[in-house]
């Protein structure tokens, strides 16, 4: 069965490769990453129109030779190059255009408007929403105009949940899945699921003592497949619709509030900034109704307490699609916010930015690597392994 096994992901996993955005550069000569194959490969994803204005949110310490090639691989599309706003106070000279030079010292709200007039948002390695610029354009995408890729390059998580610092391997491993991910068979098999949850009571479980029921009813589920086109943006349902991951990997979903019953059985990690252990928490009509854990109780409760009650709210159902992004099996971590096929994501709080109800800011996200997922009496994923 091992065996089997082996072979069925060997297979899928050459697939994907097949239609990738190929590697056909070797490396630049001193760079660890080859940042002309990583540009040429997110130009693909965004298919500029001619015309298109272009603005780019970035960190002047993090993966600079990126935004060159980015730069570069755009002009021939005659897109309005907007410029690169940085991070922190200094940027190189180039980055700088009228625009970028507008934009300083200006607040998040007078921001909005600022930035109205972009079409396309790159958010680069280092940018958050710890950024005004980058809380401005969410707010701009929220009004309905224009679109953004993210090319955070971080969200790499130990099996403890904590967030772990990017490593020459993990550069390695995120450049292989960003550059020979099959983006177009990654879209079916979104799809085929998506098709799959419509109409029917989805169910999650784990060995732990997970076993929790919802339906999605006409919820909008976001395909982060990689799709960055104007296009795709013009059929955005919610915030994130608008927001393309890159690399990409995960539906995502806002159940129906009310429709979620049962209980999550969460991994042992830190609430409240303490550790956790044993917790057991359920779930009636969507909101939390009692936890208990084998020590660190108080600590959940006082995080809690914190949030407000839209911290007692389930938010989220998240499912990783992308085999390039699965778990290591030698010395394992959760890649890229849980994008790899077969991670599911149970998630509380605010779900607005999904087109859901819940709001309040408190956004909490939870890994789950051996989570079995039913959409009727369809089984999807098995124990972290996505079968279909």
């Amino acid at each position: 069965m091992l065996k089997l096994m082996q072979g069925v992901i060997a297979t899928i996993i050459f697939l994907f490769v097949n239609l990738g955005c190929m590697n056909q550069n070797d490396p630049e000569q001193g760079e660890m990453l080859d940042y002309r194959s990583l540009a040429k490969c997110l130009v693909e994803r965004i298919d500029p129109q001619p015309g298109e204005r272009v603005w780019m949110l970035a960190h002047p310490d993090l993966h600079t030779s990126l935004i060159d090639h980015l730069r570069e691989q755009l002009e021939p599309f005659e897109i309005t190059d907007l410029g690169v706003s940085s991070v922190t106070i200094d940027s190189p000279d180039h980055w700088s255009t009228e625009f970028t030079r507008g934009m300083e010292g200006l607040e998040v709200g007078i921001l909005n408007s600022y930035l109205s007039t972009v079409d396309l948002g790159i958010m680069l390695p280092g940018a958050s929403t710890a950024d005004a610029a980058y809380v401005a354009m969410q707010d701009v995408l929220r009004s309905g105009k224009g679109r953004t890729v993210h090319f955070h390059w971080s969200g790499a998580y130990d099996l403890d949940h904590g967030l772990m610092e990017i490593t020459p391997s993990i550069d390695s491993f995120y450049q292989q899945a960003v550059l020979e991910t099959n983006y177009r068979q990654l879209s079916q098999h979104q799809e085929t699921f998506e098709a799959a949850m419509r109409g029917q009571v989805i169910r999650v479980t784990t060995p732990a003592g997970t076993d929790l029921r919802f339906e999605i009813g006409d919820r909008p589920v976001t395909l982060q497949d990689g799709n960055a086109s104007a296009a795709r943006a013009e059929e955005a349902e919610n915030l994130i619709d608008l927001e393309i991951e890159i690399p990409a990997g995960a539906i995502r979903v806002a159940p129906i509030e009310e429709s979620v019953n049962g209980q999550i059985a969460f991994p042992d990690a830190l609430w409240n900034g303490s550790p956790v252990t044993g917790l057991l928490m359920t779930f009636g009509e969507g909101k939390v109704v009692n936890w208990e854990a084998q020590t660190g109780s108080e600590h959940v409760a006082g995080e809690l307490q914190s949030a407000g009650p839209e911290g007692r709210a389930f938010r989220e159902f998240a499912l990783g699609f992308n085999p390039l992004l699965t778990i290591p099996q030698d010395d394992p971590w959760i890649p890229y916010y849980g994008y790899g096929a077969g991670v599911v994501r149970l998630s509380l709080g605010d779900n607005t930015e999904l087109g859901g109800l819940v709001g309040g800011g408190y956004v909490r996200w939870n890994f789950f690597i051996d989570a079995t997922v039913f959409a009727g009496d369809q089984k999807w994923v098995e124990e972290g392994h996505l079968i279909r």
